[in-house]
């Protein structure tokens, strides 16, 4: 994964956690795919945090044909 900028690292976030932006769209802005999305909210999130906006993707995920 690349080296981002701490503002940059912010947007990625940001972005994640909209439940408006796909995957698709982070990496079509940033060049980095969805493993790399997760990792970087892993290392830059509370642990309960993360836990939880993964939780909220695989339920979207499930419910929707194309979420994330």
């Amino acid at each position: 994964m690349e080296k981002f900028s701490e503002s940059e690292k912010s947007e990625i976030i940001e972005l994640a956690l909209s439940d408006h932006t796909t995957f698709d769209s982070i990496k079509s802005i940033y060049g980095i795919g969805e493993k790399d999305v997760k990792k970087l909210m892993r290392e830059n999130l509370k642990s309960r945090s993360y836990k939880s906006w993964r939780k909220r993707v695989r339920e979207f995920s499930d419910r929707r044909e194309k979420y994330k």
